[in-house]
């Protein structure tokens, strides 16, 4: 489970997903896996990540419902961490960051990846923030409040 300094207690969901999945071995293992990574060999292998490293953030990626822990889908001995729902979830997270270091990260002619439709082999549209009623909001149009859990 996470460490007793963790800040199950605070309020901001901000704070909490920082703490379950905000560090970058772990922000770094989820984009593979939706790159179908699936096997701690495999991991180890693309993110050249010391084999302590990977082993602690894949035990907290499972703990916290990101990952579950299957047998290998070839019959093998081996293990496979395989995205959940909640895992899964964490897609538009990781292509708003992409998005954010494309525009700022990488010059015009530098040469970096693209995440494409499988469709239509086009790039994505740029992510935005949009109201209820589907108007696009910026940091300013929106607040936080306190809101208490449902009892029901």
């Amino acid at each position: 489970m996470l460490e007793d300094t963790s800040s199950s207690g605070d309020e901001c969901p901000v704070a909490r997903t920082l703490e379950a999945i905000g560090d970058r071995w772990s922000l770094m293992i989820i984009r593979d896996a939706f790159d179908d990574i699936r096997r701690f060999s495999e991991f180890q292998k693309s993110l050249g990540v010391a084999k302590n490293i990977l082993a602690a953030r894949l035990k907290t990626l499972v703990e916290v419902g990101v990952f579950e822990v299957r047998p290998a889908s070839d019959g093998s001995a081996y293990k496979e961490y395989v995205l959940t729902e909640r895992g899964r979830e964490i897609f538009p997270v990781v292509v708003s960051m992409r998005q954010w270091g494309e525009r700022h990260l990488f010059g015009p002619e530098e040469t970096r990846s693209v995440l494409l439709d499988n469709s239509s082999g086009q790039p994505l549209m740029p992510m935005d923030v949009r109201s209820a009623g589907g108007d696009k909001l910026g940091p300013f149009d929106c607040h936080r409040s306190r809101r208490v859990a449902d009892e029901s």
